[in-house]
């Protein structure tokens, strides 16, 4: 690994950002810079977590991976509601279009090209980073960035969450825009009927076999890029589970790196379990009592791999282990096909 330096910046200034079910958090980036003078390519990574976390394994570990091959590269904790209790309508894609905004306007700061910045998006990640490829014209900002475009330059789309339809996962669905959505909203959020002359160009990959997003995601929206002449590339590999990440040894061995993005789901379940929640169904308190009875903390409490209950219905967003594999060592793990899609997905990025 090289040397670096990390620190972070939230995205929004004072009065700004007014979630009601923020808990104290403020979105922001953890910059990952080269401590060097040469200007690079940005990514910005968005982990996934079914829009109710943002999980750690597919943030700084996918920060790292292409920080190694020349990036410098960002990871977005952005607004989630792990209560269901305040859909949380446009604000993601709100704060990723902020953090692109915050990236291009500090180009020099950062020493970036402001002409090639990467989204790269996980799973409802990858429906933040795909919304914003479909309605980057929507999100007009009106502070200091009002004037810095918020269109990336590429989109890199890991088993993403895409359809509001019949392959969605209605958790990420509930979470974003509630149960009881209008037609208007839920056709908005399903990105691959929103794909326009103006999409940037995409990398999209998953796996067949993906037991909680399915497959059928990813297909929908290649087909619509096909569709409206979008440049693109598309990978499905046979085998492998969901939150595959960057598939590395490091991963297979249940090493996720960095937690910082918990900052949010922390304090959400300390509120809820001091009986501070807004607007927090009772059923809902209880199983977060239950999900989390030692302590609010990640890390104290366990992590989301090792609660079966992170969903209403007792599912869990973060499928590491399954994907990968527990406890190999990557010369043992199943997947090596997988494991190459940052190489592809760099090859890509450096012919933009």
């Amino acid at each position: 690994m090289k040397s670096f330096d990390k620190f972070r910046v939230n995205i929004w200034d004072e009065g700004e950002y007014n979630y009601e079910a923020a808990y104290g958090f403020e979105p922001n980036i953890r910059v990952y810079l080269h401590d060097d003078d040469t200007v690079r390519d940005a990514m910005i990574v968005v982990p996934g977590g079914g829009y109710c976390m943002v999980v750690p394994h597919e943030g700084e570990c996918v920060a790292k991976t292409f920080f190694d091959k020349g990036m410098n590269v960002f990871v977005l904790t952005y607004t989630t509601d792990i209560t269901f209790a305040v859909p949380l309508k446009t604000q993601p894609l709100k704060d990723i279009s902020r953090a692109v905004r915050v990236v291009r306007s500090n180009a020099k700061e950062y020493r970036i090209n402001p002409d090639r910045i990467v989204v790269c998006g996980f799973s409802a990640g990858g429906h933040v980073c795909a919304t914003l490829a479909t309605h980057w014209q929507d999100d007009t900002d009106t502070g200091r960035y009002k004037d810095v475009s918020n269109r990336p330059d590429g989109v890199i789309l890991s088993y993403p969450v895409i359809t509001t339809g019949e392959y969605t996962h209605i958790y990420s669905v509930w979470a974003l825009i509630g149960q009881n959505a209008s037609e208007e909203e839920m056709n908005y959020f399903s990105c691959e009927k929103q794909v326009t002359d103006k999409t940037p160009p995409c990398f999209v990959w998953q796996t067949k076999e993906d037991d909680l997003v399915p497959v059928e995601n990813s297909y929908l929206f290649a087909e619509s890029l096909q569709r409206n002449k979008i440049p693109h590339a598309f990978y499905v590999f046979p085998h492998g589970g969901h939150g595959m990440s960057v598939c590395s040894e490091n991963l297979a061995k249940g090493l996720y790196c960095d937690d910082y993005t918990f900052e949010q789901l922390n304090a959400a379940v300390a509120a809820v379990k001091a009986g501070n929640g807004i607007n927090v169904s009772e059923q809902r308190v209880a199983e977060l009592r239950e999900q989390f009875p030692d302590s609010s903390q990640f890390g104290e409490a366990g992590s989301p791999e090792d609660s079966e209950d992170n969903y209403p219905d007792g599912t869990t967003d973060n499928h590491t282990d399954e994907a990968l594999g527990n406890n190999t060592v990557v010369d043992d793990n199943p997947f090596p096909d997988v494991r190459l899609w940052p190489e592809l997905a760099y090859a890509w990025i450096e012919k933009l």
